[in-house]
């Protein structure tokens, strides 16, 4: 019974981290320019973050959301506002021959946090799981758990094999008019995202 509901768990968390999302699309596109290794601090703060969600929600965020439903409105525009900043970034970003040693960098551990901590399909993803997971386990505390170590190393996978595609395609990157298209096309998709949120 226990190993059913962990390969559901995991099932469930691979679906919802692995598909196309703001996150993933900023690891991509730091994988391609900076490489996997300059990427990590990124997925780290995403995964850790994401960690930190979906604990809230199956410790009874549900219910504080049912009494004060605007506090997901603020997260919408919040998380909308930001992504966008990202997405203006990522397409307008310097190719690494213009960039040089200017302050061209990869995404910081807390930039990772942020755009994940401001990502409304995060929210949902969580609050989905645990109000399936937890809400209706009488071992709720034990299923929490097990939910938080499971979603943790599914999240780091998937924003990880993000940035590993990323990474492959730096060669193709090496001609600096690729790099343009490229970070302009990752910067649309990361701002096609906004209008998910809103869905």
């Amino acid at each position: 019974m226990m190993v059913s509901i962990l390969l559901s768990m995991f099932i469930f968390a691979l679906t919802g981290a692995i598909s196309p999302g703001p996150v993933n699309i900023i690891a991509t596109g730091s994988g391609a320019a900076f490489g996997f290794r300059k990427t990590l601090p990124h997925i780290t703060g995403a995964s850790l973050a994401y960690t930190l969600i979906v604990f809230l929600s199956g410790s009874g965020l549900l219910a504080i959301l049912e009494i004060f439903p605007g506090i997901f409105s603020l997260l919408q525009y919040l998380g909308a506002g930001f992504l966008l900043y990202m997405a203006y970034k990522l397409a307008t970003a310097k190719t690494q021959a213009a960039a040089g040693h200017q302050n061209s960098r990869a995404p910081r551990l807390f930039e990772g946090m942020l755009a994940q901590g401001l990502n409304p399909k995060a929210w949902l993803v969580a609050l989905s799981g645990c109000s399936i997971f937890v809400g209706a386990s009488d071992q709720g505390q034990s299923y929490l758990f097990a939910f938080c170590i499971i979603s943790a190393l599914v999240c780091f996978f998937s924003i990880a094999t993000w940035a590993a595609v990323g990474t492959l395609i730096q060669k193709y990157l090496s001609d600096t008019r690729h790099q343009v298209m490229f970070n302009r096309i990752m910067g649309l998709l990361l701002a096609a995202t906004v209008l998910t949120i809103f869905q």
